[in-house]
């Protein structure tokens, strides 16, 4: 590790996330792409990688996507990592400049999900899939143990939902923008008890790209860079027995590993983007990523502390729960929200004085793993 060169992220882009039908996936990606070498200052002749992450976005899509905007010849990776492809293409973008192999990358993610009807969806041929296991119901299930073990309560797994949707009023790019009151959060349709539809995140379409390089030439190009302090990938460790479902063994040990790689702690946090797919989800992996003790999930969003202006503001962009999670997409959109903090480009919605961000995106479902996958990524100013 210690002969890795510094990296930076020196554009980023997005779509709109939303229910778009009547876009091609090609289409809604390139967009993004063509801001990001934009916002870097990197012609596309200059790009020397480039990876692309989607779960359904089909055979050969970053070849699809690119040959569009006149980058082809160059390495190009397509990887399938659930709910972490977006971040797990973004950590082989990295790699590549740090290793010293490349000088400039691109990664990006995207899906379409409108393309898939309507409905909850798994995200492998499993046997707890194919019994009715699938994420709503799993969440449902953590949400009732960890009411059970700790005492965490409806309400303020609805208080996350509240917080979130406020937030996103501010993002012209989430999917909802709109108010809910803790009223409205409780009372809305049922999924999977004790979640109702609002404590779960939408299904949408959207895309999202960065553009990398290595520290010592990013001052020779246009874009602010924000420095990558760590990147961490980690895939679930197969369990055949008892699992504690109030805990993500695999999000602490990522979070572990992605604070000693970076030399800091979870008190060094200014802002982060957290994989709050249901309500229950951002809760639990407060406590995964330091932010309160194991237990404490519930009390530090009745104090605040998760809320814009609070100790420690999480998905100050709305989050997955009214962003919008086009699961192929998340990893990317959520950097590019931590980058935007860190430049201190987020209007009515940025977090004073942030200097250190973190992302974390985890996901998938394989009978004996909590998860298939978790990416960790903290940045610097």
């Amino acid at each position: 590790m210690a002969n890795l060169r510094e990296v930076s992220v020196i554009g980023v882009g997005m779509s709109r996330f939303a229910k778009q039908p009547e876009i091609s996936i090609v289409d809604l990606t390139q967009a993004p792409i063509l801001d990001a070498l934009e916002d870097a200052g990197v012609a596309v002749g200059q790009v020397q990688a480039a990876y692309s992450g989607s779960v359904f976005g089909g055979s050969g899509l970053g070849q699809k996507v690119l040959k569009g905007i006149g980058i082809s010849s160059i390495p190009i990776l397509n990887l399938e990592n659930a709910c972490s492809s977006g971040s797990s293409a973004f950590r082989e973008a990295w790699l590549g400049v740090a290793s010293g192999m490349v000088d400039v990358t691109l990664a990006f993610g995207a899906e379409k999900l409108t393309a898939l009807g309507g409905g909850a969806f798994p995200l492998s041929d499993d046997i707890e899939a194919d019994q009715g296991v699938l994420m709503p119901a799993v969440y449902a299930m953590r949400a009732r143990r960890h009411m059970m073990e700790y005492g965490t309560t409806i309400e303020q797994l609805a208080k996350i939902a509240v917080k979130n949707h406020h937030n996103s009023v501010h993002n012209p790019r989430a999917q909802y923008q709109r108010e809910y009151t803790l009223e409205e959060v409780l009372n809305s349709r049922m999924i999977a008890d004790p979640l109702t539809i609002l404590h779960c995140c939408p299904s949408g379409d959207g895309a999202a790209a960065v553009v990398l390089a290595a520290t010592e030439i990013a001052p020779r190009l246009r874009g602010k860079p924000i420095k990558v302090r760590a990147s961490v990938l980690q895939s679930g460790l197969f369990k055949n027995d008892f699992r504690d479902m109030t805990k993500s063994d695999l999000s602490y040990r990522a979070a572990a590993a992605a604070y000693e790689m970076a030399g800091l702690g979870p008190e060094d946090i200014d802002v982060a983007e957290v994989h709050d797919a249901f309500t229950i989800g951002e809760l639990m992996y407060y406590e995964a990523l330091g932010f309160c003790a194991p237990g404490d999930g519930g009390r530090l969003i009745d104090d605040g502390a998760t809320e814009i202006g609070g100790r420690i503001p999480v998905n100050p962009s709305g989050g997955l729960l009214s962003k919008g999670h086009p699961v192929g997409a998340t990893g990317v959109a959520q950097i590019v929200e931590i980058v935007s903090q860190l430049r201190g480009n987020c209007g009515p919605r940025q977090i004073a004085g942030a200097r250190i961000g973190l992302t974390h995106c985890t996901g998938g479902g394989v009978a004996g793993f909590d998860h298939i996958a978790c990416t960790i990524h903290v940045f610097e100013q």
